[in-house]
This record gives structure tokens, C-alpha cells and sequence, in this order.
């Protein structure tokens, strides 16, 4: 089975951390920042970049804890449990899916004029798209030298304009006292912050690196000391040339200081310039994101299908394929709510963040015997004083701006989206909420029995089972008794029904109605543990029979190696699943599979085949043979 290669040395690891965390704060920040605090827009940077190093430090005790692909993720289910951790993972992913496209368009529009044609956006928009996630597919190298090649432009762009642009600083601009209330400095920092996101970025690249626990945090702090040194530069300088007043009035100062610096050439060294930088911090996302996916998928938090490595590049191929088609479509969307999308953003991550950085006293406390390679300083109060001034930040854009209510029920709404998709991964992988959703609903599941398995499959089934008179039948997953029934009165007195199932108020139905219709030989027994094996009280029987229930099951194989223990050589078997619900949602992996469950089902010590019919709106799998070898466990 193919693995993510190991290939992503330090260097690789601080090129593609510079890419992902400097935002396009960088360019518009120090003009917003002077509109809303004047010079003190200075002290906003500098308790920024001392905020960032240390979150970055945060993230580095993460990273070497938890060294796994998942990031934030993964974190939050060390932390957490399943819950919080789907919901930290799915907001990462949302957030990763809203930033790339609109990184590709602001980048456009930082390029074009005003009057470029929108269709011509469109389609260069989705070129770059394209061209990314190819790169992507291709293999972590070609990404790596990708970002490598887009941060050595950024640093060069960046100090051609701010080295000639120091000697151009009139002191007088950055004079005191300063001209706004030090009270506007958090509205300030909700603004900026965003220039210091994306350290989960380069978490997600842990299994493809070569010391994890080493390098990734040293390419994290390293990376945001250059990108917070280059944006407190980048305001000091704009404010010191400019003065703050006109500097408000700026919509790209690193443009207006290019000009004073070179002429009215340097506009188009800056834009250029600028265009690239913000496509290769696009480009670390197209990186970061299927690895996130694969992480979550792996867990079973997310389509199976997204566990795959391509053989040849190493590479989550199918999530990257996904990820290229969500990404399309949310270009398409962006046009329209660009703005909306973007002011989306920063209360998203932030509460990312709170989430992830709470879980460093979290773990302390509670697993102090973990290998922490890497160890944040004030461990124990830092993350928790961090976490308080993020959501100062957010108390204060709640309070100031009249339209940040708003946004912000758009934001939990979106995180909210997710909640269906948890249940039903939940239901298809959880024993516990198996249990706990096929008991509440139980009474709906004996009203449409003859929806989810008509008379006519029930009649296929035992037909498949062949001449069961008189014989022991296990009926593994009997749910409310549609089967069961059936079963009791083909086997006659003279037989004897084993009836199991997961949901102790199905086997209650199911127990009522057997014994309503005087079935003494059917037994019917609850078993909590029925997703791993068969239970130990069940005898020797002469033929298996299941319906639905293949998909629950945690440890297939040693729940067949149970049933082959009980059976004779000959016996036969026959399983029933569902597949394709309305065309579309597929089950469990292996299960729209034929090759591989007649290998696991032959790896357990039985020949079966396997065909497909239509049902109401599923594909019904029937797997029917017989047992052909004794299996040891």
C-alpha cells in the first residue's frame, strides 16, 4: 500500500511556511491600521509579531507532540474527542477552501485594472486553479520547490522596496504622542491579524517530513520572526513617509512607497511582484488542504475514498482532486460576495486558533507523561492569555463595527453546515451512535420494513440460503425481526434461530414479535460489541445470514473468523448490504468493491460471489457462499 513519502527537509519546511503564513494583511494592513489608530497602529504591530512568535511556539509543541497529518485536527482529537475534533478539522477545511480562490483574485485584482473584463478573471483564475492542484497531484518535491521559488520572490520584492524606502523616512511622522485613543488598538489588530495566519498549513505536511518534531517548529517561529520583521518594517516605513493621515487614504502602500523609490516604474515591479507573492501563499494552501482531508478521512471523519496515495507520486490524489473541484466552485461563488467571503475569515480562524492553542494546558494536565520534543515557554497560562486577547480582538470588532454581528452568525452557521455530515459519518462508523440512533429510531425502522427490505429480497435471501429445515441459523444483526420471522418459521421447531443485533430496543422489538408468534426456538440477544465479533454464547451453527450491517462493523475480519469457527466445512453464508444511496452516497469503501470483499471474505476462509441489484433508492450488494477452509485465529 503506498504511504506519503518522507522528502521535506528545513529549508522546504520555512519556504513553505513563510508562503503560508504571510497574508495580504502584509500589503493593505499598515493603511487600514493608520485609519483606525494613527500612529498607534505601531504598537498594534509590534504586540502582534510578539502575539505570532508565540503562537507559532504553540504550534511547534503541537506539531512535535502530535507529529501527523492532521494538524489542528489531530490536536483537537488528542484533546477533545470526536466531536470538536470534526469541527476544528471541518472549519480548517472551510477556511482553507474560502482563502485559496480568494488569494487567486486578489491577486488578479492587485494585477489588472478595474475595467479588466470579469470573464477574463474567471478564466485566469481557474487556470492558476488548475495549474496548482496539478502541481500538487504530482508530488510534495514539485510543491516544495513551488513555494521555495514563490518566497524567494516575496523576500526580494519585499526589501528592494523597503530598503531604499528607510532612507526616505521623515522622523516627524513617527513622532508622539500619538494622534489616536490607545482603545482602538484591538479593532486595529482584527484588521492586521490576518497577516500572521496559516501556521496549520505546514503542520499538515508532518508525514511528509523528514524530522517533524525538529524542523517544523524552528520553520515556524523562524518564519513568522521574517514575516513579522518585514511587517513592522513595511509599517514603520509607510507611516514615516507618508504620515498616517495620508497613508489612510492608500489602498497599497507598498505601491505608493515602489514609486517614491523608483518612479512610476516601481508600480509595476511591486505588482508583479505582489501577483506572486500572493499566488504562492495560495499555492501552500493547494498544498496543505487534501492533507487535511486525508487526516480526517483516515480517522473516519470524512469519505473514505480520500485515504488514498497514488502509487507512483505519493500524493492524496483523490483529496486533491476534490479539493480542485470545491476550489472551482467557490471561485465562481467569490465573484459575487467577495467581500463577505473575506470578512468570513478572520472570526473563522481566530476561533481555530482559541480552540487549538487551549489544548496545550489541556494536555499538560492531563497526559504530562507525553514526549514533548519541543516545549512552549508558560506553557500552562501562555496559551490561555493568548486565547483571552484573540477574543478581545473579536469582542471588540463585535462591538465596533455594525455589520460584525451579522457576519458572525454567518461564520457559526458555516461551522454549523458540518453537523449533518458528522452524524451520518458517525452513524456509519461510531458503535455507540449506531446504537444510540438505531434505538431512537426503532419504531420508524418496523414502519417501513417493507420499504428497506420488501418481501421479495427477504424471499431472495433465504433462497440463497438454500434448505435451512431443522437447521441452527445465526442471523448476525436482526435489527427489529423483518428477517427473523422468516427465518423461525423456515427452519421449522426442529431449528434453531440465533438473532444478534447492536440496538437494544430493535432486539426488544424483535423479541416481542417472535415470541407473539410463538417462535420458542428463535433466541435474540443484544450485544453492544456486535461491531467486532460474534457473541461467545452462540454455539455451533450451520449457516450465517446478515442484512445491513457489513457497514457497522469495526473488525470485519475477526467478526468472519468467529462465524468460520462456528461453521462446518460446506456451510453457507449469505450477507446483504446497502450501496449507492439515490445513486450517489457510496457505504463504507470496500463495500462498493466486488474484488475486495471477496478477498477479505476469502482471507476469513470463504468463497463467495458477489452481485448488485436496484433497490427503492440503494443498490442492494448480496455476498453468498459457502466455507471452504478452517481458519485459525
Amino acid at each position: 500500500m503506498s504511504e506519503l513519502r518522507r522528502t521535506l527537509g528545513f529549508w522546504s519546511l520555512l519556504a513553505i511556511s513563510i508562503s503560508s503564513i504571510i497574508g495580504t494583511g502584509m500589503f493593505i494592513g499598515p493603511a487600514i491600521a493608520a485609519k483606525y489608530s494613527g500612529t498607534t497602529s505601531l504598537i498594534a504591530w509590534g504586540i502582534l509579531l510578539i502575539i505570532s512568535l508565540y503562537v507559532a511556539a504553540c504550534f511547534g509543541e503541537l506539531v512535535a507532540m502530535f507529529p501527523r497529518a492532521g494538524g489542528v485536527y489531530e490536536y483537537s482529537k488528542q484533546t477533545y474527542g470526536r466531536l470538536v475534533s470534526f469541527s476544528v478539522g471541518w472549519l480548517a477545511w472551510i477556511t482553507e477552501n474560502i482563502t485559496t480562490p480568494l488569494l487567486i483574485l486578489a491577486a488578479l485584482n492587485y494585477l489588472t485594472p478595474a475595467h479588466f473584463p470579469t470573464y477574463y478573471k474567471i478564466l485566469i483564475s481557474l487556470v492558476f486553479v488548475i495549474l496548482l492542484n496539478i502541481i500538487a497531484y504530482v508530488g510534495i518535491e514539485a510543491s516544495s520547490l513551488t513555494s521555495l521559488f514563490f518566497t524567494v520572490i516575496t523576500l526580494i520584492i519585499l526589501l528592494v522596496v523597503l530598503i531604499p524606502g528607510i532612507s526616505l523616512v521623515d522622523p516627524k511622522n513617527l513622532q508622539l504622542p500619538f494622534s489616536h485613543s490607545f482603545s482602538l488598538i484591538f479593532v486595529t489588530l482584527f484588521f492586521i491579524v490576518e497577516t500572521f495566519f496559516g501556521w496549520e498549513a505546514t503542520t499538515y505536511l508532518s508525514e511528509e517530513s523528514k524530522n517533524p518534531e525538529k524542523d517544523i517548529p524552528r520553520s515556524l517561529i523562524i518564519a513568522t520572526l521574517i514575516i513579522g520583521i518585514l511587517g513592522v518594517s513595511l509599517a514603520v516605513v509607510s507611516i514615516g513617509i507618508f504620515s498616517w493621515e495620508k497613508l489612510a487614504t492608500f489602498a497599497a502602500p507598498l505601491n505608493d512607497i515602489a514609486v517614491r523609490a523608483y518612479g512610476d516604474w516601481g508600480i509595476y515591479l511591486t505588482g508583479i511582484g505582489i501577483y506572486l507573492i500572493v499566488i504562492g501563499s495560495a499555492a501552500t494552501g493547494i498544498i496543505a488542504g487534501p492533507r487535511l482531508l486525508f487526516a480526517l478521512a483516515r480517522d473516519r471523519l470524512f469519505l473514505p475514498e480520500f485515504t488514498a496515495i497514488h502509487p507512483r507520486f505519493h500524493t492524496p490524489h483523490k483529496a486533491i482532486i476534490f479539493q480542485t473541484i470545491v476550489s472551482i466552485l467557490v471561485l465562481f461563488l467569490a465573484f459575487g460576495v467577495y467581500k463577505n467571503l473575506l470578512s468570513l475569515l478572520v472570526p473563522l480562524v481566530l476561533i481555530m486558533y482559541i480552540i487549538t492553542l487551549l489544548a496545550i494546558p489541556i494536555l499538560r494536565q492531563r497526559k504530562p507523561e507525553l514526549k514533548r520534543p519541543f516545549k512552549v515557554w508558560f506553557g500552562t497560562i501562555g496559551p490561555v492569555i493568548v486565547s483571552l486577547f484573540y477574543t478581545g480582538i473579536l469582542i471588540t470588532w463585535l462591538l465596533y463595527e455594525p455589520s460584525a454581528p451579522r457576519t458572525f452568525l454567518i461564520a457559526i452557521a458555516v461551522v454549523a453546515t458540518g453537523l449533518p455530515l458528522y452524524i451520518l459519518l458517525e452513524m456509519y462508523y461510531n458503535p455507540k451512535t449506531i446504537r444510540s440512533v438505531s434505538n431512537f429510531l426503532a419504531y420508524f425502522t418496523l414502519w417501513t420494513e417493507r420499504i428497506m427490505l420488501p418481501i421479495k429480497v427477504r424471499k431472495e435471501i433465504i433462497g440463497l440460503l438454500g434448505n435451512i429445515k431443522g437447521k441452527n441459523v445465526l442471523e448476525f444483526g436482526c435489527h427489529v425481526g423483518t428477517l427473523t420471522m422468516h427465518l423461525a418459521e423456515e427452519v421449522t421447531p426442529d431449528g434453531k434461530v440465533y438473532a444478534l443485533d447492536l440496538a437494544e430496543k430493535e432486539t426488544n422489538l424483535a423479541a416481542k414479535r417472535a415470541a407473539k408468534r410463538g417462535h420458542n426456538h428463535v433466541t435474540i440477544l443484544y450485544d453492544e460489541k456486535l461491531h467486532s465479533r460474534v457473541h461467545p454464547k452462540i454455539p455451533d451453527i450451520h449457516t450465517v445470514v446478515s442484512v445491513g450491517i457489513l457497514s457497522y462493523l469495526q473488525n470485519v475480519k475477526q467478526v468472519l473468523l468467529d462465524m468460520n469457527k462456528r461453521l462446518a466445512l460446506g456451510s453457507k453464508i449469505c450477507f446483504v448490504d446497502y450501496d449507492k444511496f439515490f445513486d450517489v452516497i457510496p457505504n463504507v469503501d470496500w463495500l462498493h468493491d466486488d474484488t475486495k470483499i471477496k478477498k477479505m471474505f476469502r482471507d476469513a476462509g470463504f468463497t463467495v460471489d458477489v452481485y448488485r441489484k436496484q433497490g427503492f433508492a440503494w443498490k442492494y450488494v448480496y455476498i453468498y457462499g459457502i466455507k471452504t477452509k478452517n481458519m485459525k485465529q
